[in-house]
C-alpha cells in the first residue's frame, strides 16, 4: 500500500485496531457462547461494548455518523487488521451483511430512513439482513437476479410483498431487512422490520461457516405490508441500487478474510518453527517451508489486488469487473493459503485447538457467497466484451 495515499490518522487507527484485536478480542475465541450459527446475541453485545469503549465501533462510516470517513484504500488497512480474528469485524460492527447495508443506506436512504434504520445500525444497537437470494426449488433468483420471484404490489397505499428467500445471513435476530422484490417492469428494495407480520424464518441452515450471528436462514414473506416511505431509493430501480452495494461489499469481504488468512499463516509458521521431525524443525524441510513461502507470496498478491480494486472505487468508478476479478483471485488464493496451513499443522490443523480450522471453513464458504467464482468469471467476460464495444467506466 502506498502510505502517501493513507492519512497518518488511518495508520494510527489500524495500529490501534491491531492491538485491540490481539489483546482484547482474540481471548473471546474460546468463549462458549459461540454456536454453529454464530456468536450468541449477548456475546455480540459484549464485544461491541468493548469496541465502543475503545472508540473502534464502525470506524468506516462518514464523520457525520461518528466514523473516520475512510476511503476504500484506507478501509483495506483497517478491515485487514480487524479480520485477524473472526470475531474482530463483528466486534467493530464492520461485518457482513451490516457493513454493506450501512454503505447502501448512506448512499441511497432518505434522511428519515437514515434516522430510523441507519443510525441504530451504525451504533451497533441492531443487526440487519439483505434479502435477495431465493430457493432453487422455487425457481427463484440465485446468482442470476433476473430470476427474482418474490413480488410486491401496491394495495391501499402500502406495498404487499410475498415470496421466499434463502441463505439470508443474520436474518435470525436482525432488527430490519432490505428486501428485493419484483415490481412491474423492474425490482425494488424495501426496508422492513424483521418483526413485521408475515415475515417468518422457516429454518436456519447448517452451513460450513459459523462466524456470522444468526447464521444463514430460509425466510418466508407472506403478504408483508410495507409503507411507501420505506421504499429504498426509487421504485423499479432495485437492481441499480443493489449495484451500489455490490462491488464494495465484495471487496470488504476480501479485506476481512485476508486478515484471517494472515492469522492462519502466522500460526502455521510458529508451529512449523517449533515442531521437530526427522532431526530438524518442520519449517526447515523444503516440502513445508515452500508451502509457507507460497503463502507469503499469495498473501502479498491478494493484498495488492485488494488495494488495486480499492483504488478504482476511490476514483468513483463502478469497479464491477475489477471487484469480480478481485473476488475470484483473492477468495481462491486465501483458500489455498488456509489449506496449506492445515496441511503444515497435520492433525493439529484439523482440530479446533487453533483458529486455523475455522479459517479453512470460513474462507471455503467465501468462495461461494457474494457470488461463486464461476459467476464472477462470466461477469468479467461480459464486462470485458462491453468495454471492447465502447462501454465501461
Amino acid at each position: 500500500m502506498q502510505n502517501s495515499q493513507i492519512r497518518e490518522s488511518t495508520l494510527t487507527l489500524a495500529a490501534t485496531v491491531s492491538a485491540f484485536i490481539r489483546n482484547t478480542i482474540i481471548p473471546f475465541e474460546r468463549d462458549l457462547r459461540q454456536t454453529p450459527h454464530g456468536p450468541a446475541e449477548d456475546m455480540v453485545r459484549e464485544l461491541r461494548g468493548l469496541a465502543r469503549r475503545a472508540g473502534l465501533l464502525a470506524p468506516h462510516v462518514g464523520a457525520a455518523w461518528g466514523g473516520h470517513g475512510l476511503s476504500h484504500l484506507e478501509t483495506a488497512l483497517v478491515f485487514g487488521a480487524a479480520g485477524y480474528s473472526p470475531l474482530g469485524p463483528l466486534a467493530m460492527n464492520i461485518a457482513a451483511p451490516d457493513e454493506g447495508n450501512m454503505f447502501l443506506l448512506e448512499q441511497a436512504a432518505s434522511e428519515a430512513q437514515k434516522r430510523r434504520f441507519l443510525a441504530p445500525l451504525i451504533a451497533g444497537e441492531i443487526r440487519s439482513a439483505f434479502l435477495m437470494t431465493e430457493p432453487a426449488e422455487d425457481g427463484g433468483a440465485g446468482s442470476d437476479p433476473s430470476m427474482l420471484s418474490t413480488a410486491a404490489h401496491l394495495e391501499g397505499g402500502e406495498w404487499v410483498i410475498s415470496g421466499r428467500k434463502m441463505f439470508i445471513t443474520g436474518a435470525q435476530g436482525a432488527g430490519f431487512g432490505i428486501i428485493m422484490a419484483k415490481t412491474g417492469e423492474g425490482a425494488t428494495l424495501f426496508l422492513a422490520d424483521m418483526s413485521s407480520p408475515g415475515i417468518q424464518i422457516e429454518r436456519v441452515l447448517d452451513t460450513i461457516d459459523s462466524s456470522m450471528p444468526g447464521g444463514h436462514a430460509v425466510v418466508r414473506l407472506e403478504n408483508v405490508r410495507v409503507p411507501q416511505d420505506q421504499v429504498l431509493g426509487a421504485v423499479n430501480e432495485g437492481f441499480r441500487y443493489a449495484q451500489i452495494r455490490l462491488a464494495p461489499a465484495r471487496l470488504t469481504h476480501c479485506m476481512r478474510w485476508w486478515g484471517l488468512a494472515q492469522r492462519a499463516q502466522d500460526i502455521a509458521v510458529q508451529y512449523a518453527s517449533k515442531r521437530q521431525a526427522f532431526g530438524k524443525a518442520l519449517i526447515d524441510h523444503e516440502g513445508v517451508g515452500f508451502m509457507l513461502a507460497d503463502n507469503v507470496i499469495e498473501l502479498k498478491q491478494s493484498e495488492l489486488m485488494i488495494h488495486w480494486c480499492a483504488a478504482v472505487l476511490d476514483e468513483h468508478k463502478r469497479g464491477t469487473m475489477e471487484s469480480s476479478m478481485t473476488k475470484v483471485a483473492v477468495s481462491e488464493s486465501l483458500f489455498r493459503i488456509a489449506d496449506r496451513c492445515v496441511q503444515v499443522m497435520g492433525g493439529n490443523g484439523v482440530t479446533r485447538d487453533t483458529v486455523v480450522e475455522q479459517a479453512f471453513r470460513e474462507i471455503r464458504a467465501f468462495r461461494i457467497y457474494d457470488g461463486p467464482s464461476e459467476v464472477h468469471r462470466w461477469d468479467h467476460r461480459e464486462e470485458a466484451q462491453a468495454r471492447r464495444q465502447g462501454g465501461g467506466d
